[in-house]
């Protein structure tokens, strides 16, 4: 799994444009977040097909920053959030990035972008692809 940062100008139309691209090229959005900032806005994304999404991003000439995404299950009580954070605090792993993907009564799925994939895979109980 892969995120994407795609910092662009922040006016009406651009994250609208950009999602019908990846659309079209068939790139399904799994988790996002944006915002912006003096006129710039930051998208973070995570989505199914990071070839596709590469590809699309190039040929719209759109800068793009891309890292390894790490999944983890918790279960779905107080302070377990606490817990898998405090998991990563304590091996001096940073995040960069954290999503809930999924969430239901028996547990949520979380998404963590990391400064260090190989040593946080040590650390959590992690699925997925770095």
């Amino acid at each position: 799994m892969k995120e994407f940062v795609v910092n662009m100008e922040a006016r009406p139309g651009r994250l609208a444009a950009l999602t019908r691209l990846l659309g079209a090229a068939g790139v399904n959005i799994e988790a996002l977040t944006g915002y912006s900032h003096d006129g710039v806005g930051t998208l973070r994304i995570i989505v199914d097909d990071a070839t596709s999404t590469k590809r699309v991003l190039r040929e719209s000439a759109i800068g793009f920053t891309e890292h390894a995404v790490l999944t983890t299950s918790m279960a779905h009580r107080p302070g377990e959030l606490g817990r898998v954070t405090g998991a990563l605090a304590d091996a001096d792993i940073g995040i960069d990035a954290i999503y809930v993907l999924r969430t239901d009564a028996d547990g949520i799925e979380l998404a963590i972008c990391v400064e260090d994939a190989e040593v946080a895979r040590n650390a959590l109980p992690v699925r997925g692809s770095v």
